[in-house]
């Protein structure tokens, strides 16, 4: 299975990053940019000034829309939207990452395919809301983001679930976080033409600092924090982001998904998720030979989370190291959303010392993580970036990060 995979050119690459450009402290001094630029775009002061963040995902990938596990962190790095309502039903964007230009939408002529680009995810949130028969109307929304666009980070999610949090509070929905998730995958989905799951916006929206948000995805109603104390255990969490473009709305995605579903329907079960480790073996041999490691992936990773999460409940994190590596095998050989950059950044930083690694997101280009001693963080940073180098590819961008807090109303100052 190929995914359309954008190499950037040769060219500069950046070291080692801090992530804490998204950090409360961070979002604070942002918040007065975005506001003060909200005033001279629009003439008025924002209502108020939300953040949502992106998100790494520790272990359980392409798991979500097969109602499996996931067990991902919200990102320091995170998109601001500075918003305030309108009474005539206009809905005007902008973003300080566009073009300079404002997009004008009427509310009541949002559909989906009527708008296009970075425009359809916050217009799609919009439409949702409308759709599911809640009272709102227009804003003026100015958004800046320090989620990296194109890395497997969610930025889409992040910008969403901006939307989604403001519009709560400007037209007094009070709905719950999982209902706001809800909201904004229907918007990918629906408006966006993305099949997503719904992992990327629960953990914008319902996660903690310093913990991992345990996510079931029939029921993400019953999520769990788990605690994920990084520092504590003197380790460190690299997200190394390879600068391979992906576009999940390329159609990838979607027969990934197909396929799993067709699984699902020859075995007789509701989801994937419904097939046990124990069972797997007979289901296998009763599948189509195309469908056998997509089926292989699903069931082993949603063991690998189960594990992940008994880890971190002991203390120990540290334990994640070869999940992680053994989640990345299982993504380029049976699911097959690798590309030669995220497998020789894996080989790299375990090579380098790394406790293990592996891809995160969608795949077929983004990121992958790495669980690092402290102090190592350097050491296996200059790994996988000499042999980037030395593979001709465009040199990567290193952060560290630590587990953030979800969406939410910046104080005011």
């Amino acid at each position: 299975m190929n995914g359309t995979v954008q190499r950037d050119g040769d060219g500069d690459g950046d070291g080692d990053g801090d992530g804490d450009s998204g950090s409360d402290g961070a979002d604070g001094n942002r918040q007065d940019r975005v506001a003060d630029t909200f005033r001279r775009l629009f003439g008025a002061a924002p209502d108020g000034v939300w953040a949502a963040p992106g998100r790494v995902n520790l272990i359980g990938e392409h798991t979500d829309y097969n109602d499996g596990f996931a067990l991902p962190i919200a990102l320091p790095q995170t998109t601001l939207v500075a918003a305030r309502g309108r009474t005539d039903g206009r809905l005007r964007l902008h973003s300080a990452q566009g073009d300079g230009r404002i997009t004008d939408l009427a509310v009541a002529g949002l559909a989906p395919g009527a708008v296009t680009g970075w425009a359809a995810y916050p217009a799609g949130v919009v439409w949702a809301l409308a759709e599911a028969g809640h009272p709102v109307g227009g804003a003026d929304l100015h958004f800046d983001s320090t989620v990296p666009t194109g890395a497997g980070l969610s930025s889409s999610a992040a910008l969403e679930c901006a939307v989604a949090v403001a519009y709560d509070e400007l037209y007094g929905l009070r709905l719950p976080g999982p209902e706001l998730a809800r909201t904004a995958q229907r918007a990918e989905n629906g408006f966006a033409g993305v099949p997503c799951g719904i992992m990327d916006q629960m953990a914008s929206v319902c996660c903690t600092a310093g913990a991992a948000l345990h996510l079931d995805a029939r029921t993400p109603e019953d999520h769990r924090q788990v605690p994920f104390d990084l520092r504590g255990q003197g380790l460190r969490l690299l997200v190394i982001d390879t600068r391979v473009t992906h576009d999940l709305g390329d159609g990838a995605y979607a027969a990934l998904r197909a396929g799993c579903e067709r699984a699902a329907a020859l075995l007789g079960l509701t989801a994937l998720r419904d097939l046990s480790a124990g069972e797997l073996r007979r289901a296998l041999d009763a599948l189509p030979a195309e469908l056998v490691p997509l089926v292989r992936h699903v069931v082993t990773e949603n063991d690998r989370v189960t594990e992940a999460v008994a880890r971190l409940r002991e203390g120990n994190a540290a334990a994640l190291g070869p999940i992680l590596t053994h989640g990345h095998a299982s993504l380029r050989d049976d699911y097959r959303v690798s590309c030669p950059e995220t497998d020789l950044a894996v080989a790299a930083a375990v090579d380098a010392g790394a406790l293990g690694a592996r891809m995160t997101g969608g795949g077929f280009g983004g990121s992958v993580i790495a669980l690092v001693q402290a102090g190592r963080e350097s050491a296996v940073g200059g790994a996988v970036t000499a042999a980037f180098g030395a593979a001709g590819h465009r040199l990567p961008r290193i952060l560290t990060v630590t587990p953030a807090a979800g969406a939410r109303r910046l104080g005011t100052r």
